[in-house]
């Protein structure tokens, strides 16, 4: 019989693509999630039964400990950018990551891979940055033997990264950002999908993997390759941190008032960690170490940014038929 594994958050945006690399290889899923009939898509990614989403409760052990009986292997991929509620940062990114390698090493799980961040630092000024660090700490306490992969900033097809500023870019003629100078080192989605897999397989050392691209770029150089593929001309506007932070606090106000009517466009936590460069250190393994040669940005953009162009589909055949002369 195929063996099992068990990935929280399997359906979200990196989730999926490590569930459709570990059915490929034949592997029984469980996708663990709030919400299974959210996660219905990924069921496709195999053959009939192959892929199962199941309900789960992260900050539960015994739903934690439902969803991973007799599983083979674990993955966590859940995270969150919410900095209240039932599912904050601590809940989420610290405590639940810490349950599930507890609870990992308690099933008998030969295997656990868990996805972190480029940053993650249990000392901090950032909460986001903070429960990362705090999170893996938890894990190597319970399950020394994991393989933990630390991504900058990722991007792919439904990423939350390029195609948020590319709908950005539709409006106006000026591309507010902040922290323009700050570096990323950002890395397609599926080659993280194929380092959690050779983790899983035991493919991948036990460790930390800081997982960057081939490129290192500033946000304001990735914005303008952004805007290069969507043959739109904006004036990128750099906002000084402190005028972000103050930003910021009144758009948390406002979601406070309104009881999260109006969501943040940007959080003061999220301007902490953009005072800080997203690149590899050197300290940790990378994809060296896997025999992995990370996609560029420039190869994989284009496949889905198109529909931000002007144009959307038929951007190329417009600018072809403006070049055709005339007699």
């Amino acid at each position: 019989m195929s063996k099992l594994v068990t990935i929280y958050g399997g359906s979200g945006f990196v989730g999926r693509y490590i569930t459709r690399r570990l059915a490929q290889a034949g592997w029984r899923i469980r996708v663990a999630v709030r919400h299974p009939n959210e996660a219905m898509h990924v069921k496709t990614y195999g053959v009939v039964g192959q892929i199962a989403p199941v309900l789960c409760n992260i900050r539960d052990d015994a739903s934690v400990r439902a969803v991973m009986t007799d599983a083979d292997a674990v993955v966590n991929c859940v995270g969150t950018f919410d900095r209240k509620g039932k599912n904050n940062f601590d809940a989420v990114q610290e405590s639940g990551a810490t349950r599930i390698a507890r609870l990992a090493a308690e099933e008998g799980a030969a295997r656990l891979v868990h996805l972190s961040a480029i940053g993650a630092d249990p000392g901090s000024d950032s909460d986001y940055a903070r429960t990362k660090g705090e999170g893996e700490q938890g894990i190597l306490e319970h399950f020394p033997e994991a393989v933990i992969l630390r991504p900058s900033v990722i991007f792919g097809p439904e990423d939350a990264f390029f195609n948020r500023f590319a709908s950005m870019s539709r409006w106006g003629p000026v591309l507010p950002i902040v922290g323009a100078d700050t570096k990323f080192q950002t890395v397609y989605v599926d080659d993280v999908a194929k380092a959690a897999a050779m983790g899983v397989e035991g493919r991948a050392a036990p460790g930390i993997y800081e997982l960057g691209g081939p490129d290192v770029n500033t946000f304001r150089e990735l914005m303008r390759e952004m805007l290069q593929i969507i043959r739109r001309r904006r004036l990128i506007m750099n906002i000084p941190f402190w005028m972000a932070t103050v930003m910021a606090a009144v758009m948390e106000a406002l979601q406070t008032i309104t009881l999260g009517l109006f969501p943040p466009q940007i959080t003061r936590d999220q301007v902490k960690t953009l005072k800080v460069d997203n690149v590899v250190s050197g300290k940790h393994k990378t994809f060296a170490d896997l025999g992995i040669e990370p996609t560029a940005s420039e190869a994989v953009l284009p496949d889905y940014l198109w529909r931000f162009r002007p144009g959307g589909q038929y951007a190329a055949i417009q600018e072809s038929a403006r070049n055709l002369r005339t007699d």
